[in-house]
Formats: structure tokens, sequence, C-alpha cells
């Protein structure tokens, strides 16, 4: 495999609290050494002015294949994720079939690879089927590669089944990941409870249906001592529940969406479709409180909850339209717009939140630019600006609420085991 030197980047990398303008030198499709000075040995990439980054993880992703490649497949799914910036992502089980079994990991996996855009890591069902009534295969599912469980689509209601997940993932050091939502609450439910739910007339999902499950999971996880991961959270009474469990030493982490710490329900006023997600858009209070966590770590990581839909099904009645949007592609500008450009965060923390926190989250040895490390790096332009065209993402479906935004920043180059994946403008650069 040919050298690759990257040259004059800003490297960030915050699994080494490194934060300096070096040259990087990749070789058999690892990190082999910094402050290489250029001898024509090598490839060259020119990074002035640009950010060289472990290459991002996002650790909650629906690539839908088996069962609805009309929405995905793991070869679309992959290229946008390519696309954003991202060299590694943990796909979920709510998949025909699920996944909860050790044929369904291994084809998932080999599929990913042989597809041969990032990495796939994969998080299997929590419950057999995901009916949430009988415990999968837990040891047999981590023999055959699935590095966290979780029935996400759908809450593990069951008490004693989740506290048995628990105790059986703590055997294998994996974390069970849960969708918060106490459904007898927000049963039919198109959006979040509040001024706007009722001026609107639509049947609302209280904060409440999340909060109670946090806390029940809380309370498992702090009773076993197995390890919880709080998915896509998005209330204040959340986030100060896990505030409160992390002091007390309770093995809990969380993850919030972009979409969750930049709209509102307000949005909803538009009956736009593309707005209609689980959990919901909530009110500017838990947005402000999704931001503090961010800021004082309450909340360990980004992940976008990226949930294709065919553009047939989003243009249904709210009541009717699915759930969920695609969000792979506008993740980073999101972060850098929203939470990096007004100060909510440096470049070194938002960073950790995309790439070794979520890495020590699924323990994948991934997420850093350490010598030795697998060569995945995320180069990034921190002040380009770009408009979301959905007719231009890479994803098999368009289904988001950020068409026409301009964002700031965006993945230049993104490079996957030493191999280039992606090379937007870096030759004119």
């Amino acid at each position: 495999m040919p050298k690759l030197l990257v040259t004059n980047g800003r490297v960030i990398d915050p699994s080494q609290n490194m934060d300096r303008v070096t040259n990087l030198l990749v070789v058999d499709g690892r990190i082999a050494a910094y402050d290489v000075p250029s001898d024509g040995s090598a490839e060259e990439m020119d990074a002035t002015g640009w950010i060289v980054a472990p290459g991002l993880i996002d650790i909650h992703v629906h690539l839908r294949e088996p069962g609805f490649e009309d929405a995905e497949t793991i070869a679309t799914g992959t290229a946008a994720a390519v696309n954003g910036g991202f060299t590694s992502v943990a796909c979920m089980p709510n998949t025909d079939p699920p996944i909860d079994s050790q044929g369904t990991v291994e084809l998932i996996r080999q599929m990913a690879a042989a597809k041969g855009h990032c990495n796939v890591f994969v998080v299997a069902c929590v419950s057999q089927n995901r009916e949430g009534k009988q415990l999968a295969e837990i040891g047999q599912l981590v023999e055959a590669g699935a590095v966290g469980f979780s029935d996400d689509g759908s809450p593990v209601h069951d008490a004693e089944l989740m506290r048995r997940a628990f105790e059986y993932c703590k055997m294998f050091d994996k974390p069970v990941m849960n969708h918060a939502e106490v459904r007898e609450l927000s049963q039919k439910g198109v959006m979040h409870e509040g001024l706007v739910s009722l001026v609107l007339g639509l049947t609302a999902m209280p904060a409440a249906a999340e909060d109670v499950m946090i806390s029940r999971d809380i309370s498992l996880a702090e009773a076993t001592g197995g390890r919880l991961h709080v998915m896509h959270v998005s209330t204040v009474n959340g986030v100060e529940a896990l505030r409160r469990a992390k002091l007390r030493g309770v093995r809990v982490t969380a993850e919030v969406t972009p979409h969750h710490f930049t709209l509102t329900d307000d949005c909803l006023r538009t009956f736009d479709s593309n707005y209609k997600m689980n959990p919901p858009l909530r009110g500017q209070e838990h947005v402000d409180t999704i931001i503090a966590g961010l800021k004082d770590g309450t909340i360990d990581c980004i992940a976008c909850d990226h949930a294709p839909h065919p553009k047939e099904k989003k243009m249904q009645e709210l009541d009717q339209a699915p759930f969920g949007i695609v969000g792979l592609e506008t993740s980073l500008g999101l972060v850098v717009t929203r939470l990096i450009a007004p100060g909510h965060l440096d470049w070194p923390t938002a960073l950790a939140k995309m790439t070794i926190n979520p890495a020590r989250i699924l323990n994948l040895n991934k997420g850093t630019l350490q010598i030795g490390a697998d060569a995945d790096i995320t180069v990034i332009d921190p002040d380009v600006r770009w408009q979301v065209d959905p007719a231009k993402l890479r994803s098999k479906s368009s289904n988001t609420p950020f068409a026409g935004w301009e964002l700031q920043g965006r993945a230049e180059v993104v490079v996957v085991g030493g191999v280039v994946k992606l090379r937007r403008n870096a030759l004119s650069h």
C-alpha cells in the first residue's frame, strides 16, 4: 500500500490531547509518524487551513438492509457516511429479519466489507425478533461480532428482561442501548406535548414518556452494575437524571442527535413530516438543556440516528408518515454551525464526541490517530459554507428537514484504513 503524507494540517486528536499543526504520515494503512518532512516518497495531500481529525464515528445508524432496501442499502448508507465524513458506523438491528442471530450479524459484516466504503459495526437485538419477550442469545451474538445490544425502534418495555440483559451484557462488557420511551404514555403521538401540539390539535408525546424510561434504566444499571447507553436524549429531566447518575458512579453514557440540539417543536406548524421524529422535537428549554449537557460532559457523544424512508412514505399525512430523518451527511455541518461557531463547544470537545467517545462506548479500536492505529482520518474544512441539497445526498432517501440550509464545515477528504474514499477538493487546495 502506498504511503500518504498529509501536510500542514491542524491535527486535532482528543484521544491524545493533541492540537497542533504538523505533517501526518500513513504507511500500510496505519498511522506511522508525525513531523515527517516531505521527501517525495509518499503521495502528498496539502491540508493547510484544514483540520485533520480521527475518522468520525456514528454509533446510531439505520442501514435498513436486509428487508427495507427501498429506503437504504448497506452500499448507499455507507456511501452517505463517507460523504458526511464518517469512517465508522454502528448499524441498528430493526431490519427484516432483525439482527438476532449469528448468521445475520455475519451477513451484514460480510456485505459491508464487500462494499468497501467504511467500517460497519453491528448492534444486535436485546430480545429475540425484537419482540421484548425472550432474551436474544447474547453470547453467540458477541462471538459473531456484535458490539452492543438494542431493540431500537422499540423500547425494551419489560423491566425483568432489561435487568437480565444488563447482567448478561456485563459479562462481555457490552452496553445495552435503549430507546427511552414508555409507549403507554406516548402511544399514537406525532409530536412533543406542549403549547404547539395544543394549538395544532395534534396527538402528543409527553416528555415524561422518555423521562420515566431513562430513570428506570438507570436504576436497573445501578442495581446490576451493567452498562447503559441512553439513545437520542431529548428532555430536560432526562439530561438531569443522567447528570445525577454519573455523579453516583452509574455506568451510563448518552448520545444526542443534531436535530435535537437544532430544531424545536415549533417546526411542526408547517405540518411537514420531515420534522416528525421519535423522540419528537421538543421546546426550546429542552434544546438549551441538551446543549448544556454537551458542554459539561453529561452527554458523551453525538449520533445522528440516520433513519431513511422513501419519499412516498414520508409524503403521507402526519399521523401516517413514519418517524425519522436522514442525518449522516448533515451531522458534521450542524455540529460546526450550531455548536462550534456559536462558541458552545470548541473543536477538540466536539470532535471527542464524534471520535474517541463513541469508540469507547462500543469498545472499538478506533477514534484515534495514535501511532500504530488504523489510518481512519477525516480532513475537515472548518470554514467552507455549503447548501444542503437533497438531490445531491448519497443516501438512497432524502427525508431531511434541512433542505436549503446553509451550513458551515464539511469533510473534504476521508481516509479509511489508509485508502482515500473521499477527495472533494483536495487536488485544487
